[in-house]
């Protein structure tokens, strides 16, 4: 019998040299990593600190608490070599839920409790003994941290009965606030190493899959987590993390996500579910040590990348497509396409909306996103709801209006500009900020407008082009309570679309008045002219995408209304999957690669609604004759 792989779903090129930008295929393990059994702990505990404390081969571990009868907190720190942990000193009392950061030489320890009672007490660790040093300012248990042992970080945690958004800067010698967490929570995950880059991943009270990002000032919200849970482990950077089991409402998980600075993706689980368990090491070499389920243990195990590395676009290669495998007859292997390319996907029917619509403000996820007020014709105040299959309608826009932008997520987001009645164009610069159940009037953009392009978070977002009837290429930014001029974008141009954060993001599209495929990215400050699209088309209201070079634009109208889906690397635009309907003035949110399209003009307005689906590779091992 021998053992073969089937490809399902991609095509398989059969080349005689390989590609460049390709990297082998694992026969064992596609997704890239194995878990193995390391060194048990001595003391079994779960709550423990160290997630992100260490190597694989030279880790710190310490606190925590036994669950089983009888129960007890732990002052015990062990320490891992590789192969085996060692007991060393003890912190100077037992706490749980302590937090973390730094190295086996040289670390802190912050937090922690004995709950429902919190501590503030922070302790630095020289290698061999702990010392108490200057207390956190808000006591807490189960805060996380980051960073190193001169300029760390923790965040989130519980300081009884409310969850905290709180984060605390260390400089060495002493604690000061830092830019809070834009949802407050607890039982977080962790990664980051340094103080001006950190992720806080899922959470709770509730089980979560928001991932929040740390720039050394302020948090934004990132993409999001494939399964929502809370008490996970973590460990790596912002660009190379793992998600390590965790709790989801209602049972202990053992699934891992592995991130790579722009998505997560599912890899291979642990050999034992848990939750409340501490890891440390890198997204390609870590650990996860200790943990719940039901009662504490105190296994180790080891996480190894061994797969497909990421790797950059080669010249020639731009039109390769993520997912697509290749065959060398020379070395007998195959190849795929990691990293790189366009993603291949597939736009499938969902739910339809409840008020067909076009030009309206759209926000949030693939699996949370709305839509909110709309034109032409009868102008709505409408909200709506998607939950990634049906659309719900909810408390009303306080202003009627179309052409308007919306940005942020399902929970928090904001709705600027737009046209008001009467019919007859009436720019306004009118802002609403959406709380998860209702809106409010908060402080209006500098200049009225309408069909502009607009993108970012509830806190952190980025408003660009437009018109008031005539073009204007002024750029706005906001900061959660006002907006701010900034740089001017190179080319006026109104209806176009935009996608991404108020440090990365992207503006494509539009007309001035002749429909343009002009392409500008935003860094934050300024505006800068890139490869233009491949089809020029106007009526856009923005696109999908987390960064200046990863976003899906689709829709619009070249004229007439239009199916094409382009979709771009930071590089160049590739097309990819059409719309099953041609539509423009669609609602359109979530990421490059989980995607909405929400009803739209064809030009009759229409209610259905689509969703993109990138797909990675999928290999299945069969045993055949």
């Amino acid at each position: 019998m021998a053992n073969l792989k089937t490809f399902s779903g991609f095509p398989i090129q059969n080349l005689s040299s390989d590609p460049v930008p390709f990297a082998q295929a694992k026969t064992n393990d596609p997704y890239g990593g194995v878990w193995a059994s390391g060194g048990n702990l001595n003391t079994a505990r779960t709550y423990s600190g160290a997630s992100g404390l260490g190597t694989q081969t030279d880790s710190l571990l310490f606190g925590g608490r036994k669950n089983s009868s009888p129960a007890s907190n732990k002052a015990e720190t062990e320490k891992y070599n590789g192969t085996a942990w060692t007991e060393v000193n003890d912190l100077p009392a037992v706490k749980e839920g302590v937090a973390g950061f730094g190295t086996t030489t040289n670390a802190v320890s912050a937090g922690g409790g004995n709950s429902p009672a919190v501590a503030n007490p922070t302790c630095t660790w020289d290698g061999t003994s702990w010392t108490e040093v200057n207390e956190i300012n808000t006591a807490r248990e189960k805060p996380k941290g980051a960073g190193t042992y001169t300029a760390g970080l923790i965040f989130s945690g519980n300081p009884h009965p409310s969850v905290s958004a709180a984060t605390e800067e260390w400089d060495g010698t002493n604690w000061t606030a830092g830019g809070s967490l834009n949802t407050g929570r607890t039982n977080v995950g962790n990664a980051g190493a340094s103080q001006t880059a950190a992720l806080c991943f899922g959470g709770g009270p509730s089980a979560s899959n928001a991932v929040e990002q740390y720039n050394g000032t302020a948090w934004t919200e990132i993409a999001e987590m494939n399964t929502a849970r809370m008490e996970l482990g973590g460990l790596g950077t912002t660009t190379s993390a793992l998600a390590m089991g965790g709790y989801d409402d209602s049972s202990t998980r053992a699934i891992v996500e592995s991130w790579n600075g722009s998505s997560w993706t599912e890899v291979n689980d642990l050999g034992t579910a848990r939750n409340n368990a501490s890891g440390s090491g890198t997204g390609t070499l870590g650990l996860l040590a200790g943990g719940n389920n039901p009662n504490e243990t105190n296994a180790t195990e080891e996480w190894a990348f061994s797969g497909i590395p990421p790797t950059a676009p080669a010249v020639g290669y731009s039109d390769a497509l993520v997912g697509q495998m290749y065959y060398n007859s020379t070395s007998g292997q195959f190849k795929v396409v990691k990293d790189g390319g366009a993603p291949i996907g597939t736009w499938a029917s969902s739910g339809a909306v409840n008020t067909a619509r076009g030009w309206m403000a759209s926000a949030g996820t693939q699996t949370a996103g709305m839509i909110m007020g709309g034109d032409p014709g009868a102008r709505t105040d409408k909200t709506e709801l998607y939950d990634g299959s049906t659309w719900t309608e909810v408390n009303d826009l306080n202003l009627i209006r179309g052409q308007n932008v919306g940005a942020g997520l399902q929970t928090a987001s904001i709705t600027f500009g737009g046209i008001s009645p009467p019919q007859s164009p009436s720019s306004i610069a009118n802002t609403e900020s959406w709380n998860g159940t209702s809106w409010t009037e908060v402080n209006d953009l500098n200049e009225g407008r309408y069909g502009m392009s607009g993108f970012g978070t509830a806190t952190a977002a980025v408003s660009g082009g437009g018109t008031d009837g005539t073009g204007v290429n002024s750029t706005e930014t906001w900061n959660g309570s006002s907006w701010t001029e900034v740089n001017e974008m190179n080319t006026t141009r109104w209806y176009l679309s935009g996608a991404g954060t108020q440090t990365s993001g992207i503006a494509a599209l539009g007309a001035t008045p002749s429909q343009v495929s002009n392409v500008e990215t935003w860094n934050g400050t300024s505006w800068t002219e890139t490869t233009n699209a491949n089809t020029a088309r106007d009526q856009m209201c923005d696109g999908a995408g987390v960064s200046d070079s990863n976003a899906l634009v689709y829709g619009g109208a070249t004229p007439p209304a239009s199916a094409l889906t382009e979709f771009w690397d930071g590089t160049s635009w590739t097309e990819v999957a059409d719309l099953a309907t041609a539509r423009k003035g669609i609602g359109a949110f979530g990421t490059s690669g989980a995607a909405v399209a929400a009803s739209g003009a064809t030009p009759t307005r229409v209610t259905n609604t689509e969703d993109f689906s990138a797909e990675d590779f999928t290999i299945n091992p069969v045993t055949t004759s």
